[in-house]
């Protein structure tokens, strides 16, 4: 739930670049083709899509990772960048390999100077929940995605400690706007990849009445669009129940959780993507381990190592600092 820290155990046209093969300098990946007519995550292509599948391989247990969500990702800055990090051991890391930043925040320029560097770039969005951050005219609208849901009545509670309200994933229209987004903001720019904020909302008081099967079903629709639309998908946190991650991982591409060494959950939330081999993503943060990274990466990174986890350091406002495992 992150956008500068949206967590604590969980947190959004035209043209599509196609993706590329394979990922270089560590960042795994194979193409797949779904079939004609339905989508493994349940979209209805009508022709082959192929989309990118991360891994767990690399010296990290998967790529260098870098994920920037305070501000637009500025290229030129090495601590936008994530460059120069250093490891558990003091030594300096790998440059990342796959970029995760804001979907609206960042214009299709950054992701295809990132594409240039050969880099893979996941475009982060909210799926459960909506804030008035964006004005209409930075999402390339003329009614902006927040004041869309609350026209059509989809905004619930508030989220506690955020200026943002849950949605209600069970009406048609918040899947209509959600699914424009991603069309217009993450396949239109050309990203790799969707991080789905707040995909678990049914564990929380949102104002509706959400039950764990019908978060997977939605979660599934939406990945399937994304597929549909040659984007990978992501499963964000969802530590409060192993068959939620059993639900979903068969039509999801990564896992990207939240301390879960911190909150102890890694056995509840990893283990189907471990044991598929695709790509676990584990974003700690400074903030709460106490401070000093080469302590702070003593704390965890051997437990992310034996699970074959890739663990990257961050601060919890995810404004450029990175210290990976490895």
């Amino acid at each position: 739930m992150n956008r500068a820290h949206r967590n604590g155990a969980a947190i959004i046209v035209a043209g599509l670049s196609l993706l590329f093969a394979a990922a270089c300098g560590g960042a795994s990946a194979v193409t797949s083709a779904a079939g004609h007519g339905t989508d493994p995550g349940g979209a209805s292509t009508g022709k082959h899509r192929t989309w990118w599948h991360p891994t767990d391989s690399g010296p990290n247990s998967g790529p260098e990772f870098q994920w920037e969500l305070d501000h637009a990702l500025n290229v030129h800055s090495a601590t936008d960048m994530g460059t120069g990090a250093t490891n558990p051991a003091g030594k300096k890391a790998p440059n990342p390999t796959v970029y995760d930043i804001d979907g609206i925040d960042n214009p299709a320029s950054t992701v295809a100077a990132l594409h240039h560097l050969h880099d893979k770039v996941i475009c982060y969005i909210e799926v459960g929940a909506a804030g008035n951050y964006y004005a209409a005219r930075a999402e390339g609208l003329r009614v902006s995605y927040y004041a869309q849901l609350a026209a059509a009545r989809d905004l619930g509670k508030g989220v506690p400690g955020y200026p943002e309200r849950y949605l209600n994933i069970n009406a048609p229209s918040t899947l209509r706007i959600i699914e424009a987004m991603i069309r217009q903001q993450c396949a239109a720019k050309g990203f790799d990849a969707v991080e789905p904020d707040i995909d678990d909302s049914y564990t929380d008081s949102t104002g509706f009445r959400i039950t764990e099967v019908q978060n997977e079903r939605y979660d599934k629709t939406l990945g399937g669009y994304a597929h549909s639309l040659g984007l990978a998908w992501g499963q964000k946190n969802g530590d409060q129940d192993p068959a939620f991650s059993k639900a979903l991982e068969p039509t999801t591409d990564f896992l990207l959780d939240e301390e879960c060494n911190f909150y102890q959950t890694c056995d509840i939330v990893a283990p189907p993507y471990l044991k598929a081999r695709k790509l676990v993503l584990d974003a700690e943060y400074t903030d709460d381990w106490g401070g000093n990274v080469a302590a702070d990466l003593r704390k965890f990174c051997a437990a992310d190592r034996a699970r074959h986890i890739d663990g990257t350091l961050f601060t919890a406002a995810l404004a450029g600092p990175r210290h990976p495992c490895q």
